[in-house]
């Protein structure tokens, strides 16, 4: 800490490990007790930053005098009402009697993205396309993440593109078949049609092949499958003109493809049979325009966010009354997946 007030001017942020908790990210902000018109922004963006933490610490260089004991006290009544727990330092005190504090506070952890699908010994099929919205030399997070679920739950993962599914499926009949299926949102249509035709197939009254996507997984492990559900439904209420607000949690190269840019603005374009305004934000601030609200968000998976960071997101948008649908379940509502289809 330093001395001088307004050192600190915007949250800055490190990742690191701290055992058991797992990997944290820790943000530094501005202090609380900023004047004038920057000073007023430096807190807001302080206060802001209790929207995406599960833990607070409160840091004092000094004994407080009447207007900081004003201001702690200020500080742990919007902690208790947004439910976070804070630890309180002194500048001088152990750093690790303050890290095992950190490490000792029971943070609700997040539900699982295989909770109640896969059990040990099942077999999933997780249905990768690379094509030119593929990073190079490697898969996507939502990917990466479902994989290494499935292989915590004792459970065995097949990979392949959508080409190789009948083969998969194929193989795996006869002692062993898969029970899951997870496919990439853009490729929904033609998996679904490889899936359905390999249910076709199986003899009357055997266990049935389940079918899901990514971005639905991470819709219901962070977000709110029903308020998604209901932003499905509205696309079929827009009209021409409304605006629609594109958002993402994290900042990447824009692609001449690009998802949130080209994909989802035409895959809307054709659902609705409107002319459609668009608007787009990315990274970890988010708000609704405060000029003209639109008529519908479509948001990113979130794999980049905290739960606690989607929800509240999902919220802003409920209490403006703004219908909000995830980039995921857009993609596979175009299709052919129906909002009826997707059970909470």
């Amino acid at each position: 800490m330093s001395d001088v007030p307004g050192t600190t001017t915007d949250p800055v942020s490190k990742a690191m490990e701290i055992l058991p908790l797992g990997p944290c990210t820790i943000t530094d902000t501005a202090g609380l007790d900023d004047t004038g018109a920057l000073g007023e922004e430096r807190v807001r963006r302080t206060l802001g930053v209790l929207s995406t933490a599960d833990i607070a610490i409160w840091v004092e260089a000094e004994a407080p005098d009447e207007a900081g004991r004003a201001l702690r006290g200020s500080f742990l009544d919007e902690c208790r009402r947004r439910s976070v727990p804070v630890i309180e330092y002194r500048r001088g005190d152990s750093v690790d009697a303050l890290r095992e504090k950190v490490a000792s506070v029971r943070v609700e952890p997040e539900p699982s993205l295989l909770d109640g699908l896969v059990e040990a010994g099942d077999r999933v099929i997780c249905v990768c396309p690379i094509d030119e919205s593929a990073p190079k030399g490697r898969l996507i997070l939502p990917q990466v993440q479902t994989v290494r679920n499935v292989l915590d739950r004792r459970a065995t993962c097949t990979v392949c593109q959508p080409g190789e599914l009948p083969a998969c499926l194929a193989e795996r009949a006869g002692g062993g078949r898969p029970t899951l299926v997870v496919t990439d949102s853009q490729a929904f249509g033609e998996v679904r049609a490889a899936v359905d035709a390999f249910r076709a197939a199986l003899p009357r009254g055997a266990p049935g092949v389940r079918l899901t996507s990514f971005s639905i997984l991470f819709a219901r492990q962070k977000g709110d499958l029903a308020s998604y559900a209901k932003g499905m439904k509205a696309v079929a209420s827009l009209n021409d003109g409304d605006a629609v607000l594109v958002a993402e949690g994290c900042t990447h190269h824009r692609q001449c493809n690009d998802i949130g840019t080209v994909k989802i603005p035409k895959a809307l374009r054709r659902l609705s049979g409107k002319e459609l305004s668009f608007s787009f934000a990315s990274g970890n601030s988010f708000a609704l325009p405060a000029g003209r609200k639109p008529a519908l968000v479509v948001h990113c998976g979130g794999c980049m966010l905290a739960r606690r960071e989607v929800r509240r997101r999902i919220a802003l948008a409920s209490e403006a009354g703004v219908p909000i649908v995830n980039y995921g379940l857009l993609l596979a509502m175009a299709n052919g997946l129906k909002p009826e289809d997707v059970v909470p």
